[in-house]
């Protein structure tokens, strides 16, 4: 039987993927324009990949459905960058295109609003899960 404390648990677990989410999604918004890193070419967007984790690995079968979430890696976009024609970009090709992040504001805007949501959402739990901790310690007294 899942113990409050796993229940807390898990939405910390949330909460610290959720935030790793909204800072990839700032760093992707924050070289939407960048052209040129270190590595050569234009910035690539970056997500990460989440992987559900048992909460207790050696539990019954019942509780080792009960999973947290972990970020297991944040990759690379590898779809192209956009060509884009500014022949006086100092980034410029012979032909006046200069290649852009793949970066979508739009889409980021949503990915950070949903990550938000999220976030908000294991605050909640947060503040339940402890609420009835507090309801519990009452009713033994």
């Amino acid at each position: 039987m899942p113990t409050l404390s796993d229940v807390m648990d898990i939405a910390v677990s949330g909460l610290a993927a959720q935030r790793v989410r909204m800072a990839t999604t700032a760093s992707n918004l924050a070289n939407a324009e960048t052209t040129r890193t270190p590595e050569g070419g234009p910035y690539r967007r970056r997500d990460p990949v989440f992987r559900a984790e048992p909460v207790r690995p050696f539990a019954d079968r019942l509780e080792r459905e009960i999973r947290s979430v972990q970020v297991h890696e944040v990759v690379t976009d590898q779809r192209p960058p956009v060509r884009h024609f500014d022949p006086g970009h100092p980034d410029a090709d012979e032909s006046g295109f200069v290649l852009r992040p793949n970066v979508s504001s739009v889409s980021e805007l949503t990915n950070m609003m949903s990550a938000s949501r999220s976030f908000e959402a294991n605050l909640l739990i947060i503040r339940k899960t402890r609420e009835m901790g507090d309801a519990a310690m009452q009713i033994g007294r």
